[in-house]
Formats: C-alpha cells, structure tokens, sequence
C-alpha cells in the first residue's frame, strides 16, 4: 500500500506472487482479500469504492495506509529485524522492506539481531559442548547441532549484509528515488500462479 498509494486487493496479490511470496509464506489469495478488510475495520487501511472499468468490469475496493497502519508497519518492520526466532516469511518480509529506513538506522537494527543471536547461541552452549560434537547427548546432540549451524549462517549472513549497506549497497530512506518492486497497473506478471479466486474480481 505504501508503495503504490492506494491499491485493490488483485494488485496485493499480484505483487506478493511477483515476490515470490507464494512460495515462502502463507499469502494464499483467500488470506489476502480477508487480511485486508480485516485491517480496514482496525482503521490500519481506509477503503474506497472505485468507479466500474471502462473495460466494463465490476467496481473494485482500493484501500490506502492509515497514519495508525504505517506506525504499525513500522514497528513490525523494526522487531522483524532484530528478531533472531522469526519464522522465515517474516525474516523476508522485513528484509524485502527495510529500504523504509534510513540507513544508519537498518544497520542499527541488524547489529542488534547479531547480538540477540550471540545471546541465544550462548544460551545453547551453556548445555552443549559444540567442540565434543552432538554425540554426547545421543541424537538429541543433532538438534542442538543444528541450533548453532543455523545461527551462525545467520548470524554470518547478517554480518554480511550489513557490510554490503555500509558499503553504499541499495537506495535507503532519505537518499532519492527507491527501487520500487511492484507492478504497475495492468502490468503482466510473470510470475503469476495463475490460480483464480472470487475475491479477485472485488
């Protein structure tokens, strides 16, 4: 919404499908139609009622962020970034939309996750010698095996990123024209999942 201006729930869609969010995230089309009239009636979205197409096709709901929609875009924004126990389509939300931020302050965020994983590392090594290898506590050992690999890619992956921003990588907040990566009106996506749903028409 925030990218677009004001947007109808068919070009939510098209733009999660463009995303790829289809495929690392709950965003079935039925969800999304709901989700959007579900934050409509919390005063997150404000509605408005289009005219029908020229094309002749059915008038659509639009909707646009509230001023209480984009303090709370914000804020789940900031905790998907410092979060370490996001799931994924969180984690990838966050990172698809941090450009949002200034920069300094997407740094900031991220150096905070580094040190919540290191905590949370810390915590699993406090029981777990890494260096005796898993098979000390029998196959229980693997999990926690895994516990730490997937912190420290996570962990090194953000380190990563942070030096790729700090490098001048990608246009942030305050520092001109953004890269915008949704689609415009009418615009195929090539992408597309082609799956119809009744909401589409709404």
């Amino acid at each position: 919404m925030r990218q677009h201006g004001r947007a109808h729930g068919y070009q939510v869609r098209g733009d999660l499908e463009y995303w790829g969010a289809h495929e690392w995230s709950h965003a079935k089309p039925g969800s999304i139609y709901h989700a959007l009239k579900q934050m409509a009636k919390q005063g997150l979205l404000r509605e408005h009622e289009t005219a029908p197409s020229t094309a002749g096709g059915p008038p659509r709901t639009e909707y646009e962020i509230t001023e209480a929609g984009a303090e709370e875009y914000f804020r789940l924004l900031r905790d998907a970034l410092t979060s370490y126990d996001q799931k994924t389509d969180v984690k990838s939300a966050a990172i698809g939309f941090m450009l949002d931020l200034p920069r300094a302050e997407a740094v900031s965020l991220l150096e905070e996750r580094i040190r919540g994983i290191e905590a949370w590392r810390s915590a699993v090594t406090a029981h777990y010698v890494p260096e005796e290898g898993p098979e000390q506590l029998g196959h229980i050992g693997e999990i926690m095996n895994l516990w730490l690999h997937t912190a420290d890619g996570e962990a090194e992956w953000t380190r990563g990123l942070i030096a790729r921003i700090e490098g001048g990588a990608y246009t942030f907040a305050g520092e001109g024209e953004p890269f915008v990566g949704v689609l415009r009106e009418g615009e195929d996506n090539p992408y597309a999942t082609g799956e119809r749903h009744p909401g589409d028409l709404r």
